[in-house]
Formats: C-alpha cells, sequence, structure tokens
C-alpha cells in the first residue's frame, strides 16, 4: 500500500493555529510515527503534503524525505500568486521528491479564489515544471472548481479528500455527486484521494457503510484507475483512533472488488499520479 496523503508536524501553536489545542494532533509527529504507523498498517510509502503556507514548510518536508526512503514524494507550497514563483519552482523542482504543489483553497475566504487571475498565473507554470497540483476543497467549491481545471487541460491535478462532501450517514450528497461526475469528464484529473472522510461526518458516529458508499460511489464516477488510498494522518485521528484503523478499513471497503481494482486504489494509481 501507498499512503497518498499524510501531514507531518512539530507541533507549535503559533504556526498550526487550525489544530485544537486539546486534540490529539496537539503534539509532533515525525519520521519515527510514520514509520512505525505504516509499519504497522502494511503500508511501504508515502506522500507527504504540506500542512504550513511556507517557502520553509516545503524545504523542511524535502530534509524529511531525505532522511527516509518510506517518503516517496512531497506535495510542497510555493506562493503561485507571486510574480517571482517560477524562481521557487526552478529551486524545489531540483528535488527528485518534490512532486507536486497545493494551496489549501478550502479556507480562503473567498468561495472564487480559485479562478483568481494572480493565482492562475502561478498554476499555469507548474506544466512546466512537471508538477502535479492538489486540488484541496469542499463540496461548496465544486463548480468554480471544474471552471478552473478547464482553464488548464494540459495541467494534471490531483483531487484531495475526495472533494470534501458534507457527509451525513446513510445518504450521498447530490451536490457533491454531480459536480464529481463533471470533474471525472475532465482527463487531466489523474487522481482522487480516498482519504479525509472520517472528518466530514456530520454525526457524532461514523457509519462505516455509509463510507464505504462514498468510496463506491467515486469508484463509479472515476473508475479504479484514478482512486488512491490515502490517510489524512494525522488529522484522521480527530475521529479515529489510529493510522492502522482507516487502513483497515479501506482494506475492508475494497475487499469485495477485483484484484485489478484493488492494486489500483492501493498503490498504483498514487504512483503513477505523483511518478513515483
Amino acid at each position: 500500500m501507498l499512503d497518498s496523503h499524510h501531514h507531518l508536524w512539530n507541533y507549535n501553536p503559533e504556526q498550526y493555529p487550525w489544530i485544537p489545542p486539546e486534540s490529539a494532533l496537539a503534539q509532533d509527529y515525525l519520521i519515527p510515527e510514520l514509520i512505525a504507523n505504516t509499519d504497522a498498517a502494511g503500508v511501504t510509502g508515502t506522500i507527504a503534503v504540506q500542512a504550513r503556507q511556507t517557502l520553509e514548510e516545503s524545504d523542511w518536508l524535502l530534509s524529511l524525505a531525505d532522511e527516509t526512503d518510506r517518503i516517496k514524494g512531497v506535495v510542497g507550497w510555493v506562493p503561485l500568486a507571486e510574480d517571482n514563483v517560477g524562481e521557487h519552482l526552478e529551486r524545489l523542482s531540483q528535488h527528485r521528491k518534490f512532486k507536486a504543489v497545493r494551496h489549501v483553497v478550502q479556507d480562503e475566504p473567498d468561495d472564487n479564489f480559485i479562478l483568481g487571475d494572480e493565482f492562475n498565473k502561478g498554476i499555469a507554470k507548474l506544466k512546466g515544471f512537471d508538477l502535479i497540483y492538489d486540488i484541496l476543497i469542499f463540496q461548496k467549491h465544486l463548480s468554480p472548481t471544474i471552471e478552473f481545471v478547464d482553464r488548464h487541460p494540459n495541467q494534471l491535478f490531483v483531487i484531495d479528500h475526495i472533494a470534501k462532501p458534507v457527509i451525513h450517514n446513510g445518504r450521498i450528497e447530490k451536490e457533491w455527486q454531480s459536480g464529481m461526475t463533471a470533474l471525472a469528464e475532465r482527463e487531466n484529473i489523474c487522481a482522487v484521494k480516498i482519504s479525509g472522510m472520517v472528518t466530514e461526518v456530520t454525526n457524532d458516529t461514523i457509519d462505516e457503510v455509509t463510507l464505504r458508499n462514498y468510496l463506491y460511489e467515486t469508484l463509479e464516477i472515476f473508475g479504479a484507475k484514478r482512486l488512491s488510498f490515502g490517510t489524512d494522518w494525522p488529522v484522521c485521528l480527530l475521529r479515529i483512533d489510529s493510522y492502522l484503523d482507516w487502513a483497515t478499513s479501506m482494506r475492508n471497503y475494497v475487499a469485495e472488488l477485483s484484484a485489478h481494482e484493488q492494486a489500483a486504489i492501493l498503490h498504483e494509481t498514487c504512483a503513477a499520479a505523483y511518478r513515483l
């Protein structure tokens, strides 16, 4: 198994203001914790994803990736809306594990931020450095995201956390379903991460059947070759007990699929999308 999405941090409340101070996230999650958890879950490689919107974060994640073969790739951050973004992309892309760029669009106050001119000028530069762009949005951002993807037909995109639907136990959201169906028509969407669902559940309890149904709905829309297992660890610990819990759930969800579909979801799509 390849984990297409996890984070690492030296916990500091000033640098991670979004982390609840009394939560399981308010501590360090570094390479020793990553190795222990991935070993327990049978995960042999990972993609480390930015959790701070600083260039320092990108450099730090790459330095960690230099320390262990467990981290196969890094999704970093660069100031996409700034004129000198090309200089940063030139430098960072020299590192063989720098695979993609992400901006936390979900937290921008403007729901149409993703359509901003300066931001899109930065996105247009990624193809020249053979870099993916990871799209982090909520369900409500799907409409402008479709327009955004269409502006860059030659740029490859990955959808994080199945576009964060508002998950109510026992149903599939129609707005999410229609938006994802439209995105699936865009061939430059190369992967959708089956991750981050547990923290989007609105109910007090998590219904495994509902999460399984979201996986199967995403499978129906995109096909197995564009689905990729990810944990969103340690953020997932806000709702579940361990890294192993989500890895086990995913194995159970895909158990009835064909061997080819399982291989795609659990490792092949990640490896292909990020050119591991």
